[in-house]
């Protein structure tokens, strides 16, 4: 007779920070927002987004939904939607994004994959291999 209220589990709107002078080694996980101005030995997994700060340096491998890029990263770095990089970023390793964004003056010395792009150009390869085996 009643129906029961779906209730929707509300984002996490909190934002981590790790300071200029601290550094961690190993495994970060969060719901929320996260701010590195320090070192990151690891790997970093966030629902939201990563903020790379000036000083920031992060190697290992940050799997995000949007990250903004200041200081340096060593590694894979998988954003899914947009990837900012800042006049002062400095990028080194294998990138996977969604929407790429580059300030004049970053370095970028990466492998970089976009995708919808790998997406349609698997679906355009498969369209040709049937084609040719149709004939």
């Amino acid at each position: 007779m009643f129906k029961e209220k779906k209730m929707k589990e509300a984002p996490v709107l909190e934002r981590n920070i790790i300071g200029k002078k601290t550094s961690i080694i190993g495994e970060i996980h969060s719901e929320g927002d996260f701010r590195i101005d320090g070192t990151v030995e690891g790997s970093v997994r966030a629902v939201g987004k990563v903020i790379i700060g000036k000083e920031g340096h992060v190697k290992g491998t940050i799997e995000c939904t949007y990250a903004d890029v200041e200081g340096q990263v060593t590694g894979n770095l998988n954003v899914s939607e947009l990837l900012s990089l800042k006049s002062t970023a400095v990028i080194s390793g294998d990138v996977v994004i969604g929407k790429l964004n580059v300030e004049s003056g970053a370095v970028f010395n990466a492998t970089c994959s976009m995708k919808g792009m790998v997406k349609e150009l698997n679906s355009n390869e498969k369209q040709k291999a049937a084609s040719k085996t149709a004939s």
